[in-house]
């Protein structure tokens, strides 16, 4: 699996490229295809970022993640 940097990953964040990913317990996910992640921002969370620590006051489970393609792994993790 290849393996990406917090550098890289912030990248894609919706406006620097078109990717739109984020990053959960060390795993990359690509969340382009959303319609709730558009423009890179979703409720106060912002793409292009790890956000294990963020998913505490989500009104989700992190099972949602479930939805997307894994892209990569972060090298850098939490």
């Amino acid at each position: 699996m290849k393996e990406y940097t917090k550098s890289q990953l912030a990248l894609r964040n919706g406006q620097d490229r078109e990717e739109i990913w984020c990053a959960y317990q060390g795993l990359i996910y690509d969340v382009t295809s959303s319609r709730l992640w558009r423009n890179g921002h979703h409720y106060e969370h912002w793409a292009g970022q790890d956000l294990t620590k963020e998913l505490g006051d989500a009104p989700h489970t992190e099972r949602v993640f479930e939805r997307f393609k894994v892209i990569g792994k972060l090298t850098e993790p939490f």
